[in-house]
């Protein structure tokens, strides 16, 4: 096949379509082996929990009344409740706009990912970072971070939707503004007391490695569904 050709089949939906399961699976293995190696280095004494402890009272010690107050708003407005009422919001979205498999996506992949951390918490019961006098106060696990995690599948939606229907500019805009905002709400999170920094970075592994594979499926049950419209044409004629 000649180097034309190949661009051809590459933008072609055949192409694309491999293209999208070639992606989603490196996104699956490798965010799964991050998510892996962290979950595997939590006990006392290992390297990254040494720096989990340093990180966390780095930020408790230097912590001041006005980037408190920013950090509070940005966990605030990301949390469970925030995250949770923005997806509703973005369900009616897609809904109007007609868009079918993503308004089932986002019913279902964004509230999916959240109960699947509420899960994995429960696995690994870690306590939360401990302060005399802490800005925040949680009795739930701390790994992973579920505001980071519902966060990253949010903004991770909206990116999947959004990168396909604009120019080359606007996605840089979308997907670095995406990334910023997944990391105001870590930071926010570390910085407040309420996780460690491994909890944060887990949390987007698990995130990215959730939503890389409900994309894949998503994009699999498209194509089996515009390949079956096709055959029923076919025969219809």
């Amino acid at each position: 096949m000649s180097l034309l050709a190949r661009i051809r089949w590459r933008l072609s939906a055949e192409g694309f379509f491999w293209l999208q399961l070639i992606g989603g699976a490196i996104a699956i293995v490798a965010s799964a082996a991050v998510f892996g190696l962290i979950a595997g280095n939590l006990t006392d004494g290992q390297p990254l929990t040494i720096l989990d402890g340093q990180v966390a009272n780095w930020f408790h010690v230097n912590a001041m009344t006005p980037v408190t107050r920013l950090m509070l708003l940005v966990s605030q407005m990301n949390g469970i409740g925030g995250i949770s009422a923005l997806t509703v919001l973005l369900v009616l979205a897609f809904a109007w706009k007609r868009e079918w498999y993503w308004t089932a996506f986002a019913a279902l992949a964004i509230p999916g990912g959240m109960l699947l951390n509420v899960l994995v918490k429960s696995a690994f019961h870690r306590a939360r970072p401990s302060f005399t006098d802490p800005l925040a106060t949680l009795a739930s696990y701390s790994f992973p971070s579920g505001h980071t995690l519902a966060s990253t599948l949010f903004y991770g939606t909206l990116v999947a939707f959004l990168v396909p229907r604009v120019g080359a500019t606007m996605r840089i805009v979308i997907v670095v503004a995406a990334i910023v905002m997944v990391g105001m709400v870590g930071l926010s999170r570390i910085y407040l007391g309420a996780h460690f920094l491994s909890d944060v970075v887990a949390a987007v592994a698990e995130g990215i490695a959730w939503l890389s594979l409900c994309l894949t499926a998503l994009a699999t049950y498209r194509r089996h569904r515009i390949a079956l419209a096709a055959v029923q044409t076919q025969t219809a004629s």
